[in-house]
């Protein structure tokens, strides 16, 4: 386990926060093709009802919804590749965080609040208004600081442990392509 005291974590955030505003980069996708197992792919293929194809987010079904089914509005986890890298250590250990998307881009919720659409390769996908927090496993993976870290007021408000998003048009992604804001249609 990689981890990091609060000093190390607080003297980091100025590069997270440095993070682009508009216009950044996939710098990891991964898939859990089931629980505790993880696979990088250099492509991602995003599906409506699907999420990450070959993903088990739809057979891992949620404890948010009534019947335990799949939450449509945690299809997929982004999650900020600075920050990752910061409680990570090494670029081999940002998948044990368990998030399909390292982005190098700003996941504020000032920045992107709920609704905000990202265009990633051929794909879209909408912020959601879900939370998304750290547990026991990231505790276990990162240490204690960390998550204290990303759950903290300001982690959640930097969006620190990521952002939940749902497929909302179906396309390819590329490990190394571009994720942007859509631009707003004017009438």
């Amino acid at each position: 386990m990689c981890s990091r005291s609060a000093d190390e974590l607080e003297a980091g955030l100025p590069c997270i926060q440095a993070s682009p505003q508009h216009a950044g980069m996939v710098e990891m996708i991964v898939r859990r093709p089931d629980t505790d197992r993880r696979e990088e792919v250099e492509i991602g293929e995003l599906d409506v009802d699907a999420g990450l194809v070959g993903d088990n987010w739809r057979t891992r079904g949620s404890g948010m919804t009534k019947d335990g089914s799949a939450h449509p509005d945690m299809q997929l986890t982004l999650m900020n590749s600075r920050t990752i890298s910061l409680l990570a250590g090494s670029k081999d250990r940002w998948a044990l965080a368990g998030d399909q998307f390292y982005v190098d881009l700003d996941l504020s919720k000032e920045n992107l609040p709920a609704g905000t659409r990202l265009v990633m390769g051929s794909a879209t996908v909408e912020v959601t208004a879900v939370p998304h927090t750290g547990c026991k496993k990231f505790m276990s993976r990162f240490g204690v600081e960390a998550l204290k870290f990303v759950n903290s007021r300001r982690g959640r408000e930097l969006c620190l442990r990521g952002i939940n998003a749902r497929v909302v048009v179906s396309g390819r992604v590329e490990s190394g392509c571009k994720i942007q804001k859509e631009q707003a249609q004017t009438p």
